[in-house]
């Protein structure tokens, strides 16, 4: 479920396109604004950035806006990493129209508390954090109500990285609790609505799209190197330790 088996960037591409969208956005956007600097780019981190007062003012596409923007190169990496390993299974559930509307809506419901709990003044905020944390909410979901959706090696895939997360929104400086909380709590909502007559993520139905869009017959196909089994018994933790390491990093 959280293992990418696919062939080629192409394929991911292919197989889970927003999810792909959002993270080429997430990355071309720290490019023009935070490496390259560029005039326009500067421009659209000031019209799309989340700063409480100019909400309250009437600027409310901020509320949205300020989810693709990041602060630097880590916070990008970060959620895009996170994004690239818990977004694909869910896109596929879900399909595309239920996914986009899950991962904004949460993001959403993240930044409105923070627009309702932070200081109006002076408060400034931006970043996927809370529609990722909302994607949890979902699997949690899934976890407590949905049993048959999840199996339990990935349950605990999905719990352990989900109570670290929250354990670091806590430990971390200049962290967005709110959004971290609330973008939670709000795929947690959303899960019910979104998950009706889904079906259980299956790598099969992309292998199937993949040989239906292909005819040719690869004679070499399986005498190509494998994972070794040993790789694929310790994949979790290569995962959860990549993921500490990038969120020890973010801190500097």
């Amino acid at each position: 479920m959280f293992i990418r088996n696919e062939r080629s960037l192409k394929e991911f591409i292919q197989f889970y396109p927003i999810v792909s969208s959002l993270v080429i956005i997430h990355l071309f956007l720290w490019l023009i604004i935070n490496f390259l600097q560029l005039p326009f780019g500067l421009e659209l981190y000031q019209w799309g950035v989340g700063i409480n007062l100019l909400t309250h003012n009437g600027e409310y596409w901020r509320l949205i806006t300020s989810i693709f923007l990041h602060g630097d190169l880590m916070h990008a990496l970060f959620n895009s990493f996170a994004l690239v390993l818990f977004g694909p299974a869910l896109e596929q559930m879900l399909g595309r129209f239920k996914f986009i509307i899950a991962y904004f809506g949460a993001g959403i419901a993240g930044n409105i508390a923070t627009y309702a709990f932070e200081p109006t003044a002076f408060y400034m905020h931006l970043g996927a954090s809370g529609a990722i944390f909302g994607l949890f909410g979902i699997y949690v979901f899934m976890i407590a109500f949905r049993k048959s959706l999840i199996d339990q090696a990935n349950s605990q895939i999905v719990m352990t990285i989900f109570i670290i997360g929250l354990i670091m929104t806590f430990l971390r400086s200049n962290i967005n609790i709110s959004a971290h909380i609330f973008g939670f709590f709000g795929g947690f909502i959303i899960a019910p609505l979104v998950l009706s007559n889904v079906r259980p993520f299956s790598p099969w139905r992309n292998r199937r799209y993949r040989d239906d869009d292909s005819i040719q017959f690869d004679p070499n196909r399986w005498k190509k190197r494998r994972i070794p089994s040993k790789l694929k018994k310790n994949i979790f933790w290569i995962i959860l330790g990549i993921l500490v390491v990038l969120g020890l990093l973010s801190r500097f």
